[in-house]
Parts: structure tokens; C-alpha cells; sequence
């Protein structure tokens, strides 16, 4: 078995979310190859700070679960990076704090790092509709506004160009390398549902290292909370268009070329395909058919508004974002080496 040392960083902001959080932290503690630590980011909410600190008194006495806020702007890169510069593991992972980890998550991350090219290794995410099923217009291939992993990425343990940041680890010395999230890209908080940050961070990682590998092996995987309002057509063009303004960003700080690189097979082979068994199952007077081939175009035509628009600001200086050094912080004593 590895003895790399696995520290996971759980970013939150919300009481809302407290059953979730719990949930979150538990399916960390029963991972059948313990975790390091496991480190609350709390964004910006005292109460909330507060709370979880009393909850996990015990555990913090012991470091098995520490509880911190974000040092950074409001946001989650921010918080995560926070996360990267206390935590003493040699490599970092991150799990949304609405979904909850399979037991052997950790377990298949470690086993992928047994390779000192390996820097970064995501896994598979399934949804958990609150309605209890999937809507039946809403496309496998778009999962990924729900944050889950979409139709379309090749199965098994693969080298992509990125990691998906709900279900992702990195070795710490990638971000020696690269430096940490970019601010101004993520989310914050309940705001538009920008990402794209953990897209951005890796092509800016094998930019630096060109040797780097990064994986996702689908045997990792987590179940992630997806709420009743993002189950609704509302939300998918908001979401579809807020990837479309991150995209944007991106490309201006890596390049066309690379920042669309996997979006181009994307867009020319997934998504045909998906449109046309949509067609297939209407003609098949299957439900849902017909709206799930709608839901495909109106997606690519809404990122593709949110791309324009955003590369328009951008070259107008009104859209920015930085990336940060990793700094170590306080409560790293004892770090793995």
C-alpha cells in the first residue's frame, strides 16, 4: 500500500448545508485508507465557523479535523488555497461539502501517486437528484453543470488535460510549481456559477511541468447533492452560460488552443451524437427525447453567448482574475516532507 499522506480539504460556506457537511466529513473518516487530516475552509461565515468548531471540538484536539476560515478574498479558490497552505499531507484533495466519498475514494487516489509523474488524479461523480431521478430533458452530457462527471470522458484510469475540482487531489509540489487556484474565476458563494478554476490551474500546471500526468480513474467516486432549484431549465442556462464567461477567462490566460483544446471534441463529436439519440428516442415516442436534444442546442449556444461576451470584457480589462503563491501557513509543524 502507498504511505502517501492525504490531506482533504472540505470548502463551505453555508449553514444550509449542515446535514451535508457532516455527511461530508463522516464519509471522509470512514475511508477504508484514513485520510491524514480532514480541513473545514469556512467563507467568510463566523456563525458558521463557530459552529462546526464546537462540533469538531474533539477531533481538533486530536488533528484528525481542523477547523479554519479562508485567509483570501471571499470565494472558493480562495478557501482552497487556504486549505493547500495549512494542510501537512504530501498530496491534497478536495471534496464538495453537498456529496459524500465511496469508501475506497482515497484509497484508488493513493494508488495512482505510486508514480512520481502523476500530479494530479480526479475521479467519478454521480448525482443525487432531490426529486429522487434525473429530469427527463436533462442530458448525460451536461452533468457537468450539476457538477457530476458528464457522457463523454472516457472510462476507466485515463491522462486528461484536467481534473473536475468536486472530486480531485494533487500532489503539493504542483502547486510549488504552478501556484494555487486563480481568484476571480470560481464560484462566490450563491453569485453567478462561474468555475473553471481547477481547468485553469492545470493547463497552467503542465505548462510548467510538461512531464506532469494528470489522471481520473473512475473507481474514485463520490455521490454529489444535486438541489431541487438546479434541476430546472432556468438554472441549466444559467449555469451553461456562466461556463461559457469562466471559458473565457481561461483562454485568455493560457490560449485558445489549450484552454479549448478537450471542449473542441466536445463539442464536434459528444454532443452531435447526443442530440441525435435525443432525436432517435422522440421518433421513438420516448420520454424526454425531444427535450433533451433542445437542452443540447440551447447549452452550446448559451456557453458560446457567455464565451463571446466574456472574451469582449476581458480584452476590455473589465473581467480579471490572479493566481497566488502557496505560502505556508500556520499549523503545518510536522509537515510530510
Amino acid at each position: 500500500m502507498s504511505t502517501i499522506d492525504i490531506s482533504v480539504v472540505i470548502c463551505v460556506y453555508t449553514e444550509d448545508r449542515w446535514e451535508d457537511i457532516l455527511a461530508a466529513v463522516s464519509s471522509v473518516r470512514a475511508q477504508s485508507r484514513p485520510a491524514l487530516e480532514t480541513l473545514l475552509v469556512v467563507d467568510h461565515n463566523q456563525a458558521l465557523l463557530d459552529r462546526l468548531s464546537k462540533e469538531y471540538k474533539e477531533y481538533m484536539e486530536t488533528g484528525q479535523v481542523r477547523v479554519l476560515a479562508n485567509a483570501g478574498p471571499r470565494g472558493l479558490s480562495a478557501g482552497r488555497n487556504t486549505g493547500i497552505a495549512v494542510s501537512r499531507g504530501e498530496v491534497i484533495a478536495f471534496l464538495d461539502d453537498d456529496a459524500v466519498a465511496e469508501r475506497d475514494w482515497l484509497h484508488h487516489f493513493a494508488e495512482a501517486y505510486t508514480d512520481p509523474r502523476v500530479m494530479a488524479v480526479g475521479g467519478r461523480t454521480f448525482p443525487i437528484w432531490a426529486s429522487g431521478r434525473r429530469p427527463a430533458w436533462f442530458p448525460e452530457e451536461f452533468d457537468w453543470v450539476v457538477g457530476c462527471t458528464y457522457k463523454g470522458l472516457p472510462p476507466g484510469r485515463v491522462q486528461v488535460r484536467n481534473v473536475l475540482g468536486g472530486n480531485a487531489s494533487f500532489r503539493r509540489s504542483a502547486f510549488d510549481v504552478a501556484g494555487g487556484f486563480a481568484t476571480g474565476i470560481g464560484r462566490d458563494g450563491d453569485k453567478r456559477p462561474l468555475g473553471c478554476e481547477e481547468t485553469e490551474l492545470c493547463i497552467r500546471l503542465t505548462r510548467a511541468q510538461p512531464d506532469a500526468i494528470l489522471l481520473i480513474d473512475d473507481r474514485a467516486v463520490i455521490h454529489h447533492r444535486v438541489p431541487e432549484v438546479r434541476e430546472h431549465f432556468a438554472y441549466f442556462r444559467t449555469r451553461t452560460y456562466a461556463e461559457g464567461l469562466s471559458k473565457a477567462l481561461v483562454a485568455r490566460s493560457v490560449g485558445a488552443d489549450k484552454g479549448l483544446e478537450s471542449e473542441r471534441r466536445y463539442t464536434t463529436r459528444v454532443l452531435p451524437a447526443g442530440v441525435a439519440r435525443g432525436l432517435r428516442d422522440a421518433l421513438l415516442a420516448r420520454p424526454g427525447g425531444a427535450g433533451r436534444a433542445a437542452a443540447i442546442v440551447t447549452g452550446v449556444v448559451t456557453a458560446a453567448g457567455g464565451y463571446v461576451l466574456g472574451s469582449v470584457r476581458a480584452r476590455r480589462g473589465g473581467a480579471t482574475f490572479s493566481v497566488v503563491e502557496i505560502e505556508e501557513g500556520p499549523g503545518r509543524e510536522g509537515a510530510a516532507a
